[in-house]
């Protein structure tokens, strides 16, 4: 099973997009500082996440909703869930 996954930092109101198979392990890395790009805007929250039985298609909508073509579809997921 692979996740895609919208985290929120409730501190800096950023959000980050990412792809794993395990999203406790995940989590904890972004919120223990393991994650570069994250680090900065920690504490990172868990507010949306999709499953999918194929790699292929996981990393694909993860870049889907990183591009300028999905960033109204992930604004809206954020609009939805975002605390």
């Amino acid at each position: 099973m692979f996740f895609v996954y919208i985290l929120q930092s409730l501190e800096y109101n950023r959000f980050y997009t990412g792809v794993t198979q395990d999203l406790e392990k995940r989590i904890k890395k972004h919120n223990n500082g393991l994650s570069k790009s994250t680090k900065p805007y920690r504490p990172w929250v868990l507010i949306y996440i999709e499953k999918f039985n194929d790699k292929k298609i996981a990393y694909k909508r993860e870049y889907y909703l990183k591009q300028p073509s999905g960033y109204k579809n992930k604004l809206k997921i954020i609009e939805q869930y975002k605390k």
